[in-house]
């Protein structure tokens, strides 16, 4: 048993980005920034947990100041924010990853398989298959967007360093998607974590495109953001116990559900709520903020 760390209820607090620390239109609200400080003042951990990956996230880490390790790529990485390096990785064994990739090529895409960018020099291997499938116009958006560097190649055969992978995924509209990871689940079961959820995006980025666009992303069955947090637990000599955490989507599930304290946003979907002891307002309402004060004075 861990002894606290502070005289507050929790010592380390879980923050989801997307729909959670950040707003509608993707900046960190101010009373965000401030409770967050008050929170490191008072000694509590302060750990971002998202399934971006470094590059994509680290916006979010200098916006609010935080020096505590990161969370990344759905719980499959954990960052130092401040060099970049990585502290801990949850790969994907390759049969697992060969798996999902026929699928997606199957059904006519290419596969988006993510790397550690600080062991292989790049963030992204897209894998085209023999017939040259292509990646949705909402994913090179994306990567043109967030300055992220990629390599094409045919097949994961030309894969250097297979050990570095950590997700592989596909983004596009949700009649592709959530057949997709179905089909998925058939043929590998229990040996993948499995994710489908809206894509941050927004039609004026990708003209003429209709319907609900949704990431796909496929993890080793060991990688969940819980998982990268009870890492960090250890690593810190942190009670779980002695944890809050605080999301909207399906991949915060598992980190709401296992921490000593679960807060679900208020734009949060129902399976998260379900899950939380706690509901908060909207992102755009400051909820992270409000769920910090509560833990600071004690309401919690």
């Amino acid at each position: 048993m861990h002894p606290p760390r502070t005289k507050l209820n929790y010592d380390l607090i879980a923050i989801d980005i997307d729909g959670t620390l950040i707003d509608r239109t993707g900046h960190v609200p101010e009373a965000n920034i401030e409770a967050i400080a008050r929170a490191r003042e008072a000694g509590v951990t302060v750990l971002l947990c998202t399934g971006r990956n470094f590059a994509e996230s680290v916006f979010a880490a200098k916006a609010v100041g935080v020096t505590d390790p990161m969370v990344t790529a759905g719980g499959s990485m954990v960052v130092d924010p401040g060099s970049g390096r990585t502290l801990h990785r949850f790969a994907m064994r390759l049969p697992v990853v060969r798996g999902v990739v026929e699928v997606l090529h199957r059904r006519g895409h290419a596969a988006l398989v993510l790397k550690d960018r600080v062991a292989s020099g790049f963030d992204y291997l897209v894998v085209t298959g023999e017939e040259g499938h292509r990646l949705h116009p909402v994913t090179e958006w994306w990567l043109r967007h967030m300055e992220l560097e990629s390599r094409e190649v045919l097949s994961l055969d030309f894969d250097e360093h297979p050990e570095w992978t950590v997700r592989v995924g596909a983004c596009g509209p949700s009649s592709w998607t959530l057949p997709m990871r179905d089909e998925i689940f058939e043929l590998l079961g229990e040996q993948v974590t499995l994710h489908s959820f809206p894509a941050v995006t927004s039609r004026e980025h990708v003209p003429g495109l209709e319907g609900e666009f949704h990431i796909l992303e496929a993890f080793d069955s060991q990688a969940h953001k819980w998982a990268g947090i009870s890492w960090v637990c250890a690593q810190m000599g942190i009670d779980p116990k002695r944890t809050m955490a605080i999301g909207d989507e399906v991949n915060d599930v598992t980190m709401i559900s296992s921490a000593g304290l679960g807060v679900a946003m208020g734009n949060a979907i129902e399976p998260v709520k379900a899950k939380a002891k706690y509901t908060v307002g909207m992102n755009h309402e400051g909820g992270v903020a409000q769920a910090i004060e509560r833990i600071l004075g004690g309401e919690w």
